[in-house]
């Protein structure tokens, strides 16, 4: 089992999907990573080598931000927004939708369960 950046990937997924599982990899940035590491896209995980397990974690460090310390970064970007008091680090602090959606009906997602009010 290939472990990358402190992912165990999927061993029978294809290397192009196994590198999305980390967190700051998508699809387009996986085709990068195994294109400068010299991989070919249908490889299964299980297939790779060493050497090319060795290739890719090379090119993540080198090139990408990923896992822990994206985290952290996302963090502290929500953190300064809060801290400057913009209209998204007020939406951030009372746990709304930032990026315009309605929340009469919906946005349940970040406001929680229902809680009635004024029953009498």
């Amino acid at each position: 089992m290939a472990r990358i950046a402190g992912v165990d990937l999927p061993k029978k997924k294809r290397v192009e999907y196994g590198l999305t599982y980390v967190y700051g990899i998508g699809l387009h940035t996986s085709r990068l990573i195994l294109d400068a590491a010299g991989i070919d896209y249908n490889k299964r995980v299980y297939e790779l080598s060493e050497d090319d397990v060795a290739n890719i974690t090379k090119e993540i460090r080198a090139k990408h931000t990923v896992e822990g310390d994206l985290r952290k970064q996302v963090a502290m970007d929500i953190k300064s927004l809060m801290d400057l008091g913009s209209f998204r680090g007020l939406r951030h602090r009372k746990g709304l939708p930032c990026r315009g959606q309605s929340t009469k009906t919906n946005a349940r997602t970040r406001k929680g369960k229902r809680k009635t009010v004024g029953s009498a």
